[in-house]
């Protein structure tokens, strides 16, 4: 194998595959990238055994093809010392290969491509989808949050992608809040759906750039493809049923309040810093026509209140809140005006967009209630 290529263009084809470069492997050749030159094409792959991440450079000249398994540390730490510039990569026998760049070069192992595992692949009967690039990456970002942090839970630690004829939702959940992202634009021939392990969807979200304009998606039980530009992503996909997250979205809460996100927002935030450690819980105090939060932490003995500028319809209700869930919510929309409808103190609260805002938010969040000592 000898070619020659742009520094600053293998470096930005390494910096995507390498998001699959794992950081601890027993598997000694997953710690390389597999460079796969065919003309004037330089296929470089990255996997950890779970996620494959393939995509393409073009190289200025090429001398002579090959396949090699290549060090990713070092290739990538000469590559981010160099100023942009021709360099010329070739093999030497002896398992080595030659770095050559304009001012030195460098000689560096490398390994057998035979032995680089092949990405799994869907069945025939796989189905097919297309996202939008920006709508799969705001997706993503809108719900990634709200999913478990117990690996030991992988169905939870995840996304799911229920896809229908009419639109998409993405749902996250770890039980005590739910996030739903809905995206009219995806409309599968049937009705379809997925689970995407939490950290497989950041790596994915993390290589989607702002010029993606869709990304194909291919996926059967086991194994889901995602295609865009000249990157090709293979991840495992996590096994199980989801909850039905349908049956817990609140259908008859009557009690109403309206009011500025940023105002509610920043007020949590303030009472937060009262509330006690162990349980973070804050109290809503709705009654006459307004809100009222306060945090106490006796152990301490802090405590805080603030009265919240908005609109409230409905019975007198106190009800308590892990104040993280909901700052996270809050501060994951960009709507300006929220709404909270909720029953009574014991069942989940919705949290969405004011109508006007509902088309253009696309998300909508469900909060379970403390006990209210």
């Amino acid at each position: 194998m000898k070619f020659t290529v742009s520094s600053s263009e293998l470096l930005k084809g390494i910096s995507i595959a390498q998001k699959a470069i794992p950081s601890k492997t027993a598997e000694a050749i997953l710690e390389n990238f597999l460079f796969d030159l065919k003309g004037e094409t330089l296929s470089l792959t990255a996997s950890d055994g779970e996620i494959t991440i393939r995509t393409k450079v073009t190289v200025v000249s090429t001398e002579e093809e090959g396949r090699m398994a290549v060090p990713s540390r070092q290739i990538t730490d000469l590559l981010k010392e160099l100023p942009d510039q021709p360099v010329t990569i070739a093999t030497t026998g002896a398992n080595t290969f030659n770095f050559k760049w304009i001012t030195g070069e460098s000689t560096l192992p490398y390994f057998i491509a035979d032995d680089y595992p092949k990405a799994a692949s869907p069945k025939s009967e796989a189905k097919s989808v297309t996202f939008p690039g920006e709508i799969l990456s705001e997706g993503i970002g809108s719900t990634v949050y709200a999913s478990s942090d117990e690996t030991n839970r992988p169905i939870m630690n995840s996304i799911f992608f229920d896809m229908k004829p009419d639109y998409t939702t993405l749902v996250a959940s770890d039980l005590q809040k739910l996030i739903c992202y809905t995206a009219p634009e995806v409309t599968p021939q049937e009705a379809c759906s997925f689970i995407l392990n939490k950290r497989h969807a950041l790596v994915l979200r993390s290589i989607l750039g702002k010029e993606v304009e869709q990304v194909n998606v291919t996926f059967d039980d086991k194994v889901a493809v995602f295609v865009f530009d000249d990157t090709k992503m293979t991840c495992a996909l996590v096994a199980g049923k989801y909850p039905d997250y349908t049956t817990i979205i609140p259908k008859n809460n009557s009690n109403i309040l309206r009011v500025q996100r940023l105002t509610l927002l920043n007020a949590a935030r303030r009472i937060a810093v009262c509330s006690p450690k162990g349980s973070s819980q804050i109290r809503f105090d709705f009654q006459d026509g307004g809100l009222e939060i306060s945090a106490e932490d006796l152990g301490f003995e802090i405590a805080a209140h603030e009265k919240v500028e908005c609109e409230y319809n409905g019975d007198d209700i106190v009800i308590g809140f892990k104040s993280n869930h909901i700052i996270e919510i809050l501060g994951n929309l960009s709507c300006e005006g929220v709404v909270m409808k909720l029953a009574d103190k014991r069942r989940s609260v919705l949290i969405l967009p004011e109508e006007e805002e509902a088309e253009k938010e696309r998300v909508f969040g469900i909060v379970m209630p403390n006990m209210v000592r």
